[in-house]
């Protein structure tokens, strides 16, 4: 019953939001240019049948055919990212006209006739849709390129000599679900074994589903191979998706599921510390979640490096308190669609990049999949290779 009430307390509030956007949408390309009456027509249809995409493909895909969930996804989801990119520029032009509006207030004068404003918002709302299908389409096309292979080198100030090189192969934020299936898997096995990593870190986030459904295309990921194997920590999205059945059949794949606790990674006789912790917001979800950083600072080493896995960068003032040398996050996507990075930076201390917390080093991955939109514009998805170097070498 609760489940129900909150599905359809989010389907009202999704549904109030889409047709806000789609009347706003409307208003801009429609109604305020004034068109010739077909036209008119014409673009009105069109905007009601882009709102009806979204409901209708939920509906079809949870109710009537949930076997074409895939299928009918992917183009609803392009038009939500193309929708935020379109808004975007709409509201940009919103901002402009509203300064020429103060700029005519001041002058006292209007410098447009009547005639001429409705050519120029004519203008603006061909430019509009004309630059949000152009810059939808590179965004598609980005992503549609698969992730790519980032070096990354961090100095580590206790890392032993026997350690410089060691690599880690980050993926985070893979979103295995509705979109992202096999295949997408497969070509990040092919490309994250290419690499030859030493140890295969994945941040959380790895799927948006259940095992029954998702479980093939997970199980590929869990093959992947290293000479230290692949090590876990849980996100955000686990715990929408039961938390508790991924981590069990994570672990049966052979997937070493870090939960507040560290284990021990030795290399050419030396030691390096690796350790992961729950979600920023797992306790929320109650059964023993939630994240704990004394089980990993408890009788730690102090002759190698304490490396965290962390989903959410947030988690970096703990780890810095922690001593931890290096935090490897995700959760940001780099905000995955311009300007949403913008709107991250309110909430994590920290979007995307390598940067140096008072002495604790965090990367912050922009995610090996994508979320939503199948689209990615001012970022790209990327399997980080994480190339560990004693601090002295780099300069």
């Amino acid at each position: 019953m609760v489940r129900t009430l909150t599905f359809a307390g989010f389907a009202l509030m999704g549904t109030t939001i889409n047709t806000l956007l789609h009347y706003y949408i409307w208003a801009r390309l429609v109604r305020d240019p004034g068109w010739p009456a077909p036209w008119r027509t014409v673009g009105t249809t069109v905007v009601v049948a882009l709102a009806m995409v979204a409901p209708t493909v939920m509906f079809v895909t949870r109710v009537l055919f949930p076997g074409a969930n895939r299928t009918l996804a992917y183009p609803a989801f392009v038009w939500m990212g193309a929708m935020f990119i379109l808004f975007t520029i709409l509201v940009l032009v919103d901002a402009v006209k509203a300064l020429g509006l103060v700029g005519t207030k001041v002058l006292g004068t209007n410098l447009l006739d009547p005639g001429r404003r409705e050519v120029l918002t004519q203008a603006a709302a061909v430019a509009s849709a004309a630059t949000a299908g152009v810059l939808s389409t590179v965004a598609v096309r980005r992503m549609s390129d698969g992730a790519s292979v980032k070096t990354v080198e961090v100095g580590l100030k206790n890392l032993p000599k026997e350690l410089d090189g060691f690599t880690i192969a980050q993926l985070t934020d893979i979103h295995i679900g509705s979109t992202i299936g096999k295949d997408y898997a497969q070509h990040l096995k092919h490309v994250t074994e290419g690499i030859k990593p030493d140890l295969i870190a994945i941040t959380g986030d790895l799927m948006d589903g259940t095992p029954d459904d998702l479980g093939d295309a997970v199980a590929v990921l869990c093959g992947m191979r290293a000479k230290h194997g692949i090590h876990f920590c849980t996100g955000n999205h686990e715990y929408y998706s039961g938390v508790d059945q991924w981590l069990a059949f994570l672990s049966q794949r052979g997937v070493r599921v870090l939960r507040n606790e560290r284990v021990e990674i030795l290399e050419n006789g030396a030691s390096l510390q690796l350790c992961g912790v729950d979600d920023y917001n797992a306790d929320r979800f109650g059964n023993g979640h939630g994240a704990n950083f004394d089980p990993i600072i408890k009788d730690r080493r102090a002759d190698g490096p304490l490396i965290l896995l962390a989903h959410q960068p947030r988690h970096v003032d703990a780890a810095r308190a922690a001593n931890v040398d290096l935090m490897l996050s995700g959760h940001t996507h780099g905000g995955q669609i311009w300007p949403w990075n913008l709107m991250v930076r309110l909430q994590q201390p920290y979007v995307e990049g390598l940067f140096n917390h008072d002495g604790t080093q965090l990367y912050v991955s922009p995610g090996t999949g994508y979320w939503g939109p199948p689209m990615r514009l001012g970022t790209r998805a990327e399997v980080t290779r994480l190339v560990l170097r004693p601090a002295s070498k780099m300069g």
